[in-house]
């Protein structure tokens, strides 16, 4: 029954429902009390929901990752990162790990606020787990670098991605190009889009209006216009990169 108000959300339903239980003498097991967990939770009663995860403690029920994983959600809603990861430590000394969805949770906390370290710290405990990265994580941790204004960092990142395997999306190329676009780094930006274009990747929609965006900025939109116009005439190429990089008269390092 508890579990049937949890899917509708009937959190004063569900309490009623465990207050009988104690009132009959019925113990409450691990699986109600996580979904108890988890209601309070998604309500922001985050105080409940850590009084109950301390009560399945004091009971001695065993803990699984459905527990530990509803819990840390219950830290990230609160915006208690910090106390996620160490209930993810202590799920690793006992070689316990939270599902992929938890991980990717935190991360996105910490790369939203910009904590680079938090965030790195996240991205190596999901490879503790044995979880493969995706490139949604490895996205998340490569925004992490560019709000925290680490661009090399950044680009480690980026490559790293690449090196394990997993194609770059337009949405970390577009990362990447806002990282130089915060650090006035035209030249390097067109050669980074050079060289991953010379392998193969190819800027999409997003990296495209955020370079043309920038070079608004820069107020030289009317080279651009130019230069697209010269690019789609010619069929000798592929890549608009060496085109920009060439026609438009940049003086930005």
């Amino acid at each position: 029954m508890i579990h049937l108000y949890a899917k509708h959300d009937r959190l004063k339903d569900a309490e009623n429902a465990l207050l009988a239980m104690s009132k009959r003498g019925l113990p409450f097991d691990q699986v109600t009390l996580t979904t108890m967990i988890h209601m309070y939770s998604k309500a922001g009663y985050f105080k409940l929901a850590e009084e109950t995860f301390g009560e399945m403690k004091l009971l001695g029920l065993p803990l699984d990752k459905r527990s530990y994983g509803s819990m840390i959600m219950a830290y990230i809603r609160a915006g208690m990162p910090e106390k996620g990861e160490d209930l993810i430590k202590e799920m690793e000394q006992q070689e316990i790990f939270a599902g992929t969805e938890v991980y990717k949770a935190l991360l996105r906390t910490y790369s939203m606020k910009g904590d680079a370290k938090g965030a790195q710290r996240v991205f190596n405990a999901i490879q503790v787990a044995a979880i493969s990265p995706d490139i949604k994580l490895c996205g998340l941790l490569i925004n992490a670098y560019v709000e925290a204004g680490q661009t090399q960092k950044a680009l480690v990142a980026f490559e790293n991605m690449r090196k394990a395997g997993i194609e770059p999306n337009d949405k970390c190329v577009a990362l990447l190009l806002a990282a130089y676009e915060k650090e006035n780094k035209v030249n390097t930006a067109m050669e980074f889009l050079i060289n991953i274009e010379r392998e193969g990747i190819i800027i999409g929609k997003e990296a495209s209006q955020a370079l043309v965006d920038w070079f608004r900025k820069l107020g030289v939109v009317e080279e651009v216009a130019h230069v697209l116009r010269e690019y789609a005439a010619d069929q000798s190429t592929t890549s608009i990169s060496p085109y920009l990089q060439q026609k438009i008269p940049l003086s930005c390092k």
